[in-house]
């Protein structure tokens, strides 16, 4: 198949081209570097960062053009803005790349008659449900710029499979977390930055009491079901979940216990994080403090019986063996580039 990745120098875009490429299929990798890394494009068989084409997913007549000269069977957009603060601080920009760069890949898809797009949605658009875990048509709308930019973006997904016929598949992810996250942005995931820390005998400020509950889902269970729900026809929305959830406390023990560190992590007040933000306070009209607040000690656990019951789908990796894998190849990164810079 032909195929494009959106995002391919990002965590899991690079994850999912190299997976492509390893089946055989003919895969085009784009990305505009506003986040991704080369890093995240060499494997152990391949060096997919020779490859990548530097484009943006908003330019019209480029994508256009790509899509002509390719026609793409498949399109898997993992491109967009995700960092919370980013989102905030810039929602044009967000807004422009989420949605407004989606647009052009669906109405590209369109003109040309690419057969499915699946859409990197996130379980974020469930920031204000109440009731779990939660389920794909029920739920209460998001509040902050990122989930709503996701949760518009699906909206047009599934305008367009109702107005041209089109097959889109939206995967909401829970956190996702493996080889190749990364660790070293000024706003890490938090089990990247938990390994970084502790990698260098640091001290881990958690803005939390650590008891506040997420959902993860490690990168090749994820991919094993966007290799899944091309084959479906319309529209659909699915979880992308493990069905359980784990505390801060919890997933920081178990790495203590993995990379054998002995080191008490320090808990903080929730607004102290957003301190590193000044930006979110300025203006005439500043951010609700209950609203930050609600974002660190959000709980999530999203239900996964539609991919298990609809596309014969189940997570492989559970919490422990997705972690003892991540904090190896980590680990791994982080001795390398010391080494290359010179420090033992």
């Amino acid at each position: 198949m032909k195929i494009l990745v959106t995002g391919a120098a990002g965590f899991i875009g690079g994850q999912l081209y190299h997976k492509l490429w390893q089946q055989g299929n003919s895969v085009v990798g784009i990305d505009n570097f506003s986040y991704g890394n080369l890093d995240n494009l060499r494997f152990d068989d391949i060096d997919l960062s020779t490859k990548i084409i530097t484009m943006d997913i908003r330019e019209q007549n480029t994508i256009l053009n790509l899509f002509e000269q390719n026609q793409f069977d498949i399109v898997y957009n993992m491109a967009g803005v995700a960092p919370l603060p980013d989102c905030q601080n810039n929602p044009v920009e967000a807004v422009s790349v989420n949605i407004g760069g989606l647009v052009n890949l669906l109405e590209c898809g369109r003109k040309t008659g690419i057969k499915h797009l699946v859409q990197a949605s996130t379980n974020a658009i469930y920031e204000n449900e109440v009731n779990f875990p939660t389920v794909e048509d029920n739920f209460l709308p998001p509040t902050l710029i990122y989930p709503n930019t996701k949760y518009c973006a699906e909206r047009f997904c599934q305008s367009f499979c109702d107005t041209y016929n089109m097959n889109v598949t939206c995967l909401r992810f829970a956190n996702v977390y493996g080889p190749h996250i990364d660790c070293l942005r000024k706003q890490p995931p938090f089990v990247g930055y938990m390994i970084r820390e502790l990698y260098y005998n640091h001290v881990p400020e958690f803005h939390s009491d650590g008891n506040q509950r997420r959902d993860y889902i490690y990168v090749d269970d994820l991919i094993n079901l966007a290799l899944k729900v091309i084959h479906r026809e319309g529209f659909d929305a699915v979880n992308v979940s493990s069905n359980s959830n784990y505390s801060v406390k919890e997933l920081y023990a178990i790495a203590c216990e993995l990379m054998k560190k002995d080191i008490d992590a320090n808990y903080n007040p929730p607004m102290r994080y957003w301190k590193k933000y000044p930006e979110l306070y300025q203006g005439a009209y500043s951010i609700k403090p209950e609203i930050l607040e609600h974002e660190v000690n959000k709980y999530s656990l999203c239900d996964n019986k539609l991919a298990k019951t609809k596309y014969n789908w189940e997570p492989e990796i559970d919490i422990r063996e997705g972690l003892k894998r991540v904090i190896e190849a980590e680990c791994e990164m982080l001795k390398n580039r010391d080494l290359a810079k010179g420090i033992e």
